[in-house]
C-alpha cells in the first residue's frame, strides 16, 4: 500500500466524507420512497388539525409544522412522480458512491481492475442495505414521520429530477385508466395485498394453523365483498302476508324452520316489517285466542341496507344495532333480497353446518316396495333410473330442483307435487338454512296423475297435495334459503 502525502491524505478524507454523505442520502431516499406510497391525505389533514389545536407549542412552531405538512401534501399529490424522483436520486447516490470509493482506492495505488471491483462492491452493498434493511422498514412503519423529517430533502430531489414528474404523470394516467380507485382506496388495496402476503408467509413456515390463516384471509376480503354477493335474492325469500294470523305464522315457522319472516303487503316491494317467532309465541302462549290476530300487530321495523354495502361494514352495523336480519334495497328502492348476520359470519369461518347436513350427502334409500327416500341433491338421472321414467326438465338437475320447479316456490316440509306418475314430498329439512334435505318419492295412481298434471305445458304443473293448512302456503312468497337464524 502506497504512503500518502498530506495533500493526497486530505483528498482521501474529503472523498470519504462525501461518500458517507451520499450513503446517508441513499438511505434517506430509500426510506422516503417507501413512505410516500403510504401517506394518505386524511392522515395529513388530521395532523394539521392536531397542530392547530396544540396550545402547548408557540405559534411560530405551529406555523413551521403546518408549512412542512403542506410540503408533504404537495409531494403526495403526485406520489408516483415523487417515488420516481426518490428512486432516481437513490440510484445516482449509489453510482457516485462507487466512483468515489474507486477514486479512494486509486490513491492507495490499486490497479484499475481493483479500483473498479472495490467501487462496484461498495455501491452494490449500499444498494442492498437501502432496500432490505432499516430504511425501508422505517418508511413502512412510520410513513408520516419519515416524510415530515425529509420533506425538504425529497423536495430537492423532485426539483432536480423534472423528468420523473413527466413519467409519474404518465404512470398515473395509466393507473387511472386501469382503475377508478381513489388515492386512499388504492393505498388500502396495497395494504390488504401486503397482509395476504404476510399470512401466506406464516402458512409456509408450518408454524401456523391453516384454518386460522384461511379465516384471516377471509377477514381481509370482507371489505372487497358487497352485500349483494351474500344476500338471499328476493326470488328465494319466504314471506308472509300482513293479513295472515299469528296461527298461520306459527305453522309457517314450524314447517320452514325460520324464526324471522318478512311481512309484505301486495308484493315483496310492499314491505311492512319483520315478524319474529318469539314475539308470536309470547303473544299466544298464555292467550290462545290471540292466534287470530294479524301478524301486522307484532311486526317490527325492518333494518334496510343498500346492496352495495361492504360486508365488513354490514357486519359491524348489525352488531352495533343488535339486528340479526336486514332487508337489502337496490338502487331503485325496491327489495333486492335479505341478509342475516350469519351470512356475513360465514364469509369468515366458512359454511355453517350441523349434524343433520350429512343427510344431504347420503345415498337414496328404499323404504318400501316402490317408495324411496332420496337426499335433496340426488340427480334426476338416478330418479329416472330407479323408477324407469323420463322426466323432461332441462332447467334442473336434482330432485330438490324438480320439486321446486313443480311447486313454483321453495318447498318446505310437508309440501308435495306429482309428475310422471310420481309423487314427491318434502319430508325433512337440515342445517342452519333449514332447506329441504330429504324427498320421499312414491308412485301414484294414473287417475290422480292425470288429474294433477295437465299435458299442456310443464309450466302449468302445480302443487296438488299439502299436509297442512292451505293458508300456510298462501303466505309463502318465492323461495327460501339461509335467511333466518334458528329459533
Amino acid at each position: 500500500m502506497a504512503v500518502l502525502d498530506p495533500n493526497s491524505l486530505l483528498l482521501v478524507v474529503l472523498l470519504a466524507a462525501v461518500a458517507m454523505l451520499l450513503v446517508w442520502l441513499s438511505l434517506s431516499m430509500a426510506a422516503a420512497e417507501a413512505a410516500v406510497g403510504r401517506v394518505t391525505r386524511a392522515s395529513l389533514n388530521n395532523l394539521i388539525f392536531e397542530v392547530q389545536t396544540d396550545t402547548e407549542t408557540s405559534r411560530f412552531t405551529r406555523l413551521r409544522k403546518i408549512a412542512r405538512i403542506h410540503t408533504v401534501q404537495r409531494l403526495i399529490a403526485d406520489r408516483f412522480a415523487t417515488a420516481g424522483s426518490c428512486a432516481f436520486f437513490r440510484i445516482a447516490c449509489n453510482v457516485f458512491d462507487g466512483v468515489l470509493v474507486s477514486s479512494i482506492a486509486s490513491q492507495f495505488g490499486a490497479v484499475l481492475w481493483e479500483q473498479l471491483l472495490i467501487g462496484a462492491v461498495f455501491a452494490l452493498t449500499v444498494a442492498v442495505v437501502s432496500i432490505l434493511v432499516r430504511p425501508r422498514a422505517a418508511g413502512v412503519s412510520k410513513p408520516v414521520d419519515i416524510m415530515l423529517g425529509r420533506a425538504k430533502l425529497v423536495s430537492f430531489a423532485v426539483a432536480v429530477t423534472p423528468f420523473a414528474r413527466v413519467g409519474g404523470r404518465q404512470s398515473s394516467k395509466r393507473r387511472g385508466r386501469e382503475s377508478e380507485l381513489s388515492d386512499d382506496e388504492e393505498l388500502e388495496k396495497i395494504q390488504h395485498e401486503q397482509g395476504r402476503a404476510a399470512i401466506d408467509r406464516l402458512v409456509e413456515s408450518n408454524d401456523f394453523d391453516p384454518e386460522v390463516s384461511e379465516m384471516l384471509r377471509n377477514v381481509l376480503t370482507l371489505s372487497d365483498t358487497l352485500t349483494r354477493e351474500i344476500m338471499v335474492p328476493r326470488t328465494d325469500m319466504i314471506c308472509i302476508d300482513h293479513k295472515s294470523s299469528l296461527e298461520d305464522l306459527l305453522k309457517l315457522c314450524t314447517r320452514s324452520g325460520f324464526s324471522r319472516v318478512p311481512v309484505i303487503g301486495e308484493d315483496v316491494d310492499d314491505l311492512v316489517g319483520i315478524v319474529y317467532l318469539k314475539d308470536a309465541v309470547r303473544a299466544t302462549a298464555f292467550n290462545p285466542a290471540a292466534g287470530t290476530r294479524s301478524v301486522a300487530t307484532i311486526c317490527r321495523q325492518p333494518m334496510l341496507v343498500p346492496e352495495s354495502k361492504p360486508v365488513d361494514d354490514l357486519f359491524h352495523e348489525m352488531q352495533r344495532t343488535r339486528q340479526h336480519v336486514a332487508m337489502v334495497v337496490d338502487e331503485y328502492g325496491g327489495i333486492a333480497g335479505l341478509v342475516t348476520i350469519e351470512d356475513a359470519l360465514e364469509q369468515i369461518v366458512g359454511e355453517l353446518e350441523d349434524e343433520h347436513d350429512r343427510t344431504q350427502h347420503s345415498e337414496p334409500e328404499r323404504i318400501g316396495e316402490r317408495t324411496w327416500r332420496m337426499p335433496a341433491r340426488t340427480p334426476i338421472a338416478d330418479l329416472e333410473e330407479i323408477f324407469e321414467v323420463d322426466i323432461d326438465e332441462d332447467d334442473v338437475d336434482t330432485v330438490y330442483g324438480l320439486l321446486t320447479t313443480l311447486l313454483g316456490r321453495v318447498p318446505i316440509v310437508g309440501m308435495s307435487a306429482i309428475t310422471r306418475g310420481l309423487q314427491l314430498t318434502a319430508v325433512d329439512s337440515a342445517g342452519r338454512r333449514k332447506k329441504v334435505s330429504t324427498v320421499l318419492v312414491e308412485p301414484v295412481s294414473e287417475s290422480m296423475d292425470a288429474q294433477n298434471e295437465p299435458a299442456t305445458s310443464p309450466a302449468s304443473r302445480h302443487e296438488t297435495q299439502n299436509t297442512d293448512n292451505h293458508n300456510d302456503e298462501a303466505t309463502q312468497q318465492g323461495h327460501g334459503r339461509e335467511q333466518h337464524e334458528r329459533a
